[in-house]
Order: C-alpha cells, then sequence, then structure tokens
C-alpha cells in the first residue's frame, strides 16, 4: 500500500469509525483556516504558509483505536471545556474515539484561536 499524500487520502484509508472522525475533522479545519492541510511526517497537518510545516496549527493522527487532533500552542488557548489535554512542548490535544466526540463549534472556537496565536 502506498502512503497517502493527501488528507483526503489518509482519511480514505482509515476504517470505520476513524476514517468518519478523520473526514468530519478534515471539514472542520479546512473551513477554519485559510490553507488547505497537507500530509507532512505522515500525517494531515494545516499551517499558515504555504508548504507543510510553515508556522503549524493544527493536526490529526490515526491510532488504532483513536485519532488524535491537536494544536502547536494549543496549551495557550483558554478552554473552559477542559477537553484539550497538554502535549509535548506548547501543544494540547483531545483524543476522539467515535464521531460524536467531535463538537463542531467548540473545535472551531479552538481552532480560531490556535490561528490567532499564530498570526
Amino acid at each position: 500500500m502506498t502512503k497517502p499524500t493527501t488528507v483526503t487520502e489518509y482519511a480514505a484509508a482509515l476504517d470505520h469509525p476513524l476514517r468518519e472522525i478523520a473526514e468530519k475533522l478534515q471539514a472542520i479545519v479546512d473551513a477554519a483556516l485559510p490553507q488547505p492541510g497537507a500530509v507532512w511526517h505522515g500525517h494531515p497537518v494545516w499551517s499558515l504558509g504555504p508548504a507543510p510545516g510553515k508556522t503549524p496549527v493544527a493536526y490529526f493522527k490515526a491510532y488504532p483505536s483513536y485519532v488524535t487532533f491537536g494544536l502547536w500552542r494549543g496549551q495557550e488557548i483558554t478552554d473552559p471545556s477542559g477537553r484539550l489535554e497538554p502535549a509535548a512542548r506548547q501543544m494540547a490535544a483531545v483524543k476522539l474515539r467515535t464521531p460524536a466526540d467531535i463538537d463542531p463549534d467548540l473545535f472551531a472556537t479552538w481552532l480560531r484561536l490556535a490561528h490567532d496565536l499564530e498570526s
């Protein structure tokens, strides 16, 4: 099997329910950020620059039983929901096991705040 080169290919290669989670995340992130996502270091990343990795803002990565959705400077975001967990460096992330774990309004707010931190 060849490695996916686009976010759509990455999502399509996943089994359900991970595929549904990835597709839902892709739609939310694509609507919230100005640059399309790209596969960078093996998983989807959304950046402010024209190339992957140029001012990265958000990502998701699939594991066998969940998808991690993260923000590069997520620890700097005020999150009254308490769902964002601190990760490496300034990152914060949330583990998603079903599509119902995604709150589109909350995630769009996180993305807006993350974009503003990088702008």
